[in-house]
């Protein structure tokens, strides 16, 4: 068995062990980057970008089978769906082929295929041909889709997303478990290009929305396009080679029947924990140990953890500073530094978009929450472009009049979105943002109005002041 000694052992290939590894490398410390799987990142390989793919396509034949509300009549559109898939895998191995070429060229001595055991608190072993010993350590293990019972016993046609992309053609139907981010994007594009998609969840959820008003106005526009089987229980599941039998009870009671050509599981993910009972660290139940996001280091060791596998925020940009943050404290252990993390925002590429930005409504007290909103359903620009549906909440803290957060359902609120995680992260107050300029016609003038509406709020509930604007026929 070959042994290596180290300063620096990082688990994982990803964003953030990736990121990692660059700070050992400035430090000019010695490392060891460890993967079990092939090179390429979840992002690019089969998460954001072979999903953004697909809805773009998506788009393309929502918008030509709906051209005729601007008197645009397109005749006989048709979705190849082997072309679809064509581009989709051809995009999709070319990012991600950016990534993997990155990584090979790295000192292929300083790569070690194969998964890593903890055997102590900075001792490793990988697949029982290597020894690692490190000065501290990164865990950058990534996440896993879960697939719930009934479908975790199926093994032919029940699909994960990753699978998705490999598809030569688009099937005829599909059901979707799960109404999260995953589900909804992938769903949707999907039924945009002629599948027949039918989702399914026990809850009644519909992305990530903790404030009622906008779950509302999500469960009103959807329910109009989507085959919604929500609060369903009772959930059974066998397969054939041609397709899986699906039966349910509605929350009236009715028990109902379907029959997919797939299942897609996307129910959530879990973090990829290795064991770590050997490294002395307080586990609890889960097998989890006490976390600090600000430094990313677990309990008092040299151990780090980073990126979706901390179960924080799990997306790349947050990967990606995690990995910044866990390599950079590992290089300079035991002398561990917090650091400032950005403000939270997270995006969903589904129509109308989904945008969450800083605290949610869950997260305010009551007592010092104030609200402000606008709906889209009337709004200019987005009238104009037939994309008017939604709702925009804002929150502010009573105290301070700044703004806190934001829960998003509508157009453009990718863009939307950032400006509102750079107030927040700035603590800017509303009357601040109010005295900002605003293009007229623009879909960021329905921000505006719901800025001026916390603005009024504010008034009435605390302590601050705000002066009078000018309405715009875009507000």
């Amino acid at each position: 068995m070959r042994t290596m000694n180290v300063d620096i052992a990082i688990i994982g290939a990803g964003t953030a062990g990736l990121n990692a590894r660059r700070e050992a490398e400035k430090a000019g410390k010695s490392w060891v980057l460890i993967e079990s799987g092939p090179y390429g990142t979840t992002c690019a390989r089969v998460g954001c970008m072979p999903s953004k793919l697909l809805i773009s396509a998506a788009d393309a034949a929502h918008a030509a089978h709906h051209s005729d509300r601007f008197g645009v009549n397109v005749e006989g559109v048709k979705v190849d769906g082997r072309a679809v898939m064509d581009r989709v895998r051809s995009e999709r191995d070319r990012f991600a082929g950016f990534v993997v070429e990155a990584t090979e060229a790295l000192p292929e001595e300083r790569r070690v295929h194969g998964r890593a055991r903890f055997t102590g608190p900075t001792t490793l072993v990988v697949d029982d041909h290597t020894t690692v010993h490190a000065k501290a350590i990164v865990v950058a293990t990534g996440s896993s889709p879960w697939v719930p019972p009934p479908f975790d016993g199926l093994k032919k046609r029940v699909l994960i997303n990753d699978d998705v992309f490999e598809w030569a053609e688009l099937p005829k139907s599909i059901a979707v478990v799960g109404t999260g981010i995953i589900g909804l994007e992938l769903g949707q594009a999907l039924h945009r290009l002629g599948i027949e998609v039918t989702f399914f969840n026990p809850f009644t959820n519909l992305g990530p929305f903790s404030d009622p008003e906008v779950k509302r106005v999500v469960h009103d526009v959807w329910s109009q396009e989507l085959d919604l089987q929500l609060g369903v229980k009772d959930v059974e599941a066998e397969e054939d080679d041609d397709a899986v039998t699906m039966r349910w009870t509605t929350p009236e009671g009715e028990r109902k029947t379907g029959r997919f050509e797939w299942v897609l599981a996307a129910a959530g993910r879990r973090p990829n924990l290795p064991d770590l009972s050997a490294t002395g660290l307080e586990l609890d139940e889960r097998g989890r140990p006490k976390w600090d996001p600000l430094t990313t280091q677990a309990g008092d060791l040299p151990i780090f953890i980073a990126g979706d596998v901390s179960g924080h925020r799990p997306l790349l940009h947050e990967a990606s500073d995690e990995g910044r943050i866990a390599g950079a404290n590992a290089v300079r252990f035991p002398d561990v530094v917090a650091h400032q993390r950005r403000a939270s925002i997270a995006v969903a590429f589904t129509e109308p978009q989904i945008a969450l930005v800083g605290d949610r409504y869950v997260d305010i007290d009551d007592e010092h929450r104030v609200i402000g909103e606008v709906s889209f359903a009337n709004q200019g620009r987005s009238r104009v472009m037939g994309v008017n549906q939604g709702i925009l909440r804002l929150y502010a803290d009573r105290r301070t009049c700044r703004l806190v957060g934001a829960e998003m359902f509508g157009p453009r609120a990718e863009h939307i979105a950032h400006l509102l995680a750079w107030s927040v992260q700035r603590g800017e107050q509303v009357e601040t943002l109010l005295d900002m300029p605003f293009y007229h016609p623009v879909i960021e003038e329905g921000l505006r109005t719901a800025l001026r509406d916390l603005a009024k709020n504010l008034r009435l509930l605390g302590g601050c002041r705000s002066e009078a604007h000018a309405e715009a026929p875009g507000d």
